[in-house]
Order: structure tokens, then C-alpha cells, then sequence
């Protein structure tokens, strides 16, 4: 397989009316399908979850979609309810290839959110099993060290069904380890707010001190 390789681009800064217009009608094949006519065949989308919360690792997902067997009804995980999110989920599963990878709170502490989700990014674009071609980023940043060209999409997961597949993946498996750490910790109940900054969960972050789950480069964590 041949194709021609360029630098990795500048994000998008500003929408035109067009790009609000397709924004408002969801994601589409329309990015991949460019890509695809400029030599790329396999086209990875790539985005995290957990950037916000007080707790928990940043969750990244890399999926290159078929382009004959697109699930239906991909978008946001932000604009999906949970349920939705997990029928997406198995369906990208059965029929995409996926990686998913992440950054500890303790390597989040070490950097900062913004350089552990572009590591986390790349660690899941990195562990496909079929190297993609091209990938299609989630955000202003296009990761640093990528094996392949790429272009950063800002609202990407609202632009590019790529990009929508693993904002689910990222999301859901988050999620899911953030349930599971609730066994671990139960006095915190990562289950019901996922770690992020709620009233409960300050509650008992002020109760019980933090664990090491906590990111202590955050406020109200961080101590100055």
C-alpha cells in the first residue's frame, strides 16, 4: 500500500456557516472519505474521556471504522444517553477495529491533563492492530510522535463518525473502570459522578482525605 504522506495540520480555528450548518446534522464519513481520496485507506478517529474529573485516569480510544458497516446513530457520547452509549459500544466492537489506552492520575499529577490525554491518544492510535494510515483527532492538538499524518478537528466527535465511534469507546470504558473503582473505594462514590467534581464527591474528599486515585494537581485538591 502506498500513499502520500504530509505534515500534520493546524487545527480548525473558526467555523464557517457551513461547518455550523453540519454540525447541527451530526457527524458524517465526509473528513475519512477525503482522506481516502488523497491516498489514506485506514482512517483512525481518536478521543478521551475524562479530562475534567477530580479522579481517575484519562481513557483514550483509536477506531478505524468499515466503511461498508458503519453502526447507525453515531455521535457525541456527550449527546447519547448511557444506554445508548453501551449498544454503541458493542456495535463499534463487532464491527470496527478498536485500541483503548490510558494515563493515571499519578502521570496526569507528573505532567499535566492536557500532555497525558495526547499521550493517551497516541498510546491507543500505536496499539491498533492495523496500523492506521491517517487519524483524525478530537481537539486543537494534533499527539506529538504519531506513526502517521493527522488533523486535529475541534467538536470532532460532532463532525467525524470516526471521531464519534471513539469518544463512545473512550467513554464507556471509562465509565466502567470508574464503577469498578467504586468497589475499591466505596466511600467516594465513583459510580454515580465518575469522579468528576460533584457536590457528594467533594463531600467526601473533605470526609475521608484523598486516595490515590485522586488527581492532586487539581483543585481543590492541589495544595499551593
Amino acid at each position: 500500500m502506498s500513499y502520500r504522506m504530509r505534515r500534520n495540520t493546524q487545527p480548525d480555528s473558526l467555523f464557517s456557516t457551513d461547518d455550523l450548518v453540519a454540525l447541527q446534522a451530526g457527524p458524517d464519513f465526509g473528513f475519512e472519505r477525503r482522506a481516502m481520496e488523497e491516498g489514506f485507506s485506514l482512517i483512525a478517529g481518536l478521543d478521551e474521556a475524562g479530562r475534567g474529573p477530580l479522579a481517575g485516569p484519562v481513557v483514550a480510544a483509536a477506531v478505524i471504522l468499515d466503511p461498508d458497516n458503519i453502526p447507525d446513530g453515531l455521535n457525541d457520547s456527550k449527546a447519547l444517553t448511557a444506554a445508548r452509549r453501551e449498544e454503541l459500544f458493542a456495535l463499534i466492537l463487532a464491527s470496527s477495529t478498536v485500541a483503548i489506552a490510558s494515563a493515571s492520575a499519578r502521570e496526569i499529577d507528573r505532567t499535566d491533563i492536557r500532555k497525558a490525554s495526547l499521550t493517551a491518544m497516541r498510546r491507543a492510535l500505536c496499539s491498533l492492530p492495523r496500523p492506521a494510515h491517517y487519524a483524525l483527532i478530537d481537539g486543537r492538538d494534533v499527539p506529538p510522535g504519531l506513526h502517521c499524518p493527522g488533523k486535529a478537528l475541534v467538536k470532532g466527535d460532532a463532525r467525524s463518525v470516526s471521531v464519534a465511534a471513539a469518544s463512545i469507546i473512550a467513554k464507556v470504558t471509562r465509565d466502567r473502570m470508574m464503577t469498578r473503582a467504586c468497589a475499591v473505594y466505596p466511600a467516594y462514590g465513583f459510580s454515580k459522578h465518575m469522579g468528576y467534581a460533584s457536590v457528594v464527591h467533594r463531600m467526601a474528599i473533605a470526609e475521608h482525605g484523598p486516595c490515590p486515585l485522586h488527581r492532586m494537581t487539581f483543585r481543590p485538591l492541589r495544595q499551593d
